[in-house]
């Protein structure tokens, strides 16, 4: 990474992704690939905040990465990671939560 700016952002896989979030969020994330280093996660443990199907969440969050890729977000040139992968976010969490 340069010495640009750092974006980091992500969305839970809960379901279709709306004009909201299109528009809110990932048409944004698009545009900032060149001025910034990026940074963008399914935030898979977020969505666990509620009930879910766990194979119906499994679903969701490889559309979720689809629907990422599809609006033009570079994965050659930005960082794309799923939440849960990253072993560091609940050990952090769990850290900071004592």
């Amino acid at each position: 990474m340069t010495d640009k700016k750092i974006i980091f952002s992500g969305i839970k896989p809960s379901g279709r992704l709306n004009i909201g979030g299109y528009i809110g969020a990932l048409s944004q994330w698009v545009e900032m690939q060149d001025k910034y280093n990026c940074i963008f996660c399914v935030v898979d443990y977020h969505a666990i905040t509620v009930k879910q199907d766990p194979e119906q969440l499994k679903v969701w969050t490889i559309e979720l990465v689809k629907t990422y890729l599809a609006a033009g977000i570079d994965y050659k040139n930005s960082v794309l990671f799923k939440q849960s992968d990253v072993s560091a976010h609940t050990e952090l969490a769990w850290i900071l939560n004592c």
